[in-house]
């Protein structure tokens, strides 16, 4: 069954994220630089003197085998982090065209 892992991350910790999808022997992706959103933990991101920061948006496709091991690859991330900063959702792909 195929899945779309998204991750929602602040684009300071772009080099890390880009180096856990590496470790993950991901080869495609879909980015979205330069995002705004406000998060519960993360709080509100702008990218103006009010709200400074932005956030960048991988996307995934991938199988469940890959997808599990990105989440597992995330979560690690976010312990060395403090959980600041960097999530990732699983959603199902229904189909790829």
């Amino acid at each position: 069954m195929l899945k779309m892992v998204m991750i929602v991350y602040n684009e300071a910790l772009d080099l890390d994220v880009m180096a856990v999808l590496g470790g993950c022997a991901v080869k495609n992706y879909t980015k979205a630089n330069a995002v705004y959103g406000r998060g519960e933990g993360s709080g509100t991101h702008l990218g103006n003197d009010i709200w400074p920061g932005r956030n960048n948006i991988l996307y995934v496709a991938c199988d469940e085998k890959q997808a599990q091991q990105i989440l597992a690859c995330v979560k690690e991330l976010r312990k060395k982090l403090g959980h600041e900063g960097v999530k990732a959702f699983l959603l199902p792909l229904e189909e790829m065209t």
